[in-house]
């Protein structure tokens, strides 16, 4: 019962992380493959390990993919696209010592600043308006923080349905 508790309490903290640009859905997958292990018999598999662990891996290629998509929506060209997804890496990094929403700050910023400075550096006759590829970058690490928070709720299904249906 205390390890269903601890289960419960992880899942929920995890994705509560998520929105912040912490790593929740890790923390989530450590907490089912600790469940796992501890509990043999409590209805979580290794088919389950394994699927809630590509979900992760999986959420976090397509955090990345998608602000550099954006990017090139908006005109921007490959090298932005590129910018915008260095850019989030890098912002998410260097926000960490702001208490709380840093990372998300710095991931949201560092897209923008990424995909304009690399905009700025494609020859002129090539490029798209580097304020609208910047912009479209912001708008793709948005969409991309919803797409991992859908990621984490469904990672929270998924191990709450393996643990009630054993």
């Amino acid at each position: 019962m205390l390890a269903l508790v601890l289960l419960a309490v992880a899942l929920l903290l995890g994705l509560m992380l998520v929105p912040l640009g912490l790593p929740g859905l890790w923390i989530m997958l450590g907490a089912t493959f600790a469940y796992w292990v501890a509990v043999p018999a409590g209805g979580i598999g290794a088919i389950t390990v394994v699927i809630v662990a590509a979900m992760v891996i999986a959420a976090e290629v397509v955090e990345f993919a998608v602000a550099g998509r954006y990017a090139r929506q908006y005109g921007g060209s490959r090298r932005a696209s590129w910018g915008a997804i260095l850019g989030g890496m890098v912002g998410a990094v260097v926000g960490v010592p702001l208490p709380v929403v840093g990372s998300v700050v710095g991931a949201f910023a560092g897209a923008f600043a990424g995909a304009l400075v690399a905009e700025y550096t494609v020859p002129r006759a090539r490029r798209g308006e580097p304020l609208v590829v910047a912009k479209g970058a912001l708008i793709g690490r948005a969409v991309a923080a919803a797409l991992k928070v859908g990621f984490g709720v469904a990672i929270a299904v998924w191990v709450a349905a393996a643990v009630a249906l054993p």
